[in-house]
């Protein structure tokens, strides 16, 4: 049985990994699935306010757990069940470092996700991962939505 990570940061797009790999299963492919988040690790500030450290990573769990809640319910809502996983620090490396602790044969990530410079850098976690997994990694793009040009000309039309 094959092993997937799939790499989820709670935006709509980072879903589009969690519909593909369940795509895969639904024609047949036997899976288990590894849901991996990873959180930004606390700034100067988190860490001299609170002065407990074990107080900021329970947050990051906590935080990370949360933004999985969405694509846990797909895979449930499919009968399939996953093992969780939430890190802290650099995404594209700390996911390498989840595949290989958790077995993973391949991943499932979205081409964008809500980084902060997401729309500067197309798919810049997505990229690196490619560059630095052990394993194969498959890029879901997000299905793009037709123009509907004809409708807009003869809307045009109709008030010319």
């Amino acid at each position: 049985m094959l092993k997937i990570l799939i790499a989820v940061d709670g935006s709509a797009l980072s879903l589009d990994a969690v519909h593909h790999v369940l795509r895969l299963v639904q024609d047949g492919l036997r899976a288990s699935v590894v849901l991996a988040n990873v959180q930004e690790p606390a700034s100067l500030y988190e860490l001299v306010v609170s002065r407990d450290p074990d107080l900021i990573a329970a947050a990051s769990v906590e935080a990370g757990e949360h933004l999985m809640a969405p694509a846990r319910a797909l895979l449930q809502a499919a009968g399939l069940a996953c093992e969780t996983a939430v890190g802290v620090g650099d995404p594209a490396h700390v996911l390498v470092d989840i595949i290989e602790s958790s077995g993973c044969d391949m991943v499932a990530i979205g081409a964008r996700g809500q980084g902060a410079i997401s729309s500067a850098l197309l798919g810049s976690v997505s990229q690196e991962l490619a560059h630095a997994s052990p394993v194969p990694v498959t890029i879901v793009k997000h299905p793009e939505v037709p123009e509907q040009e004809d409708d807009a000309e003869g809307a045009a039309d109709v008030t010319a």
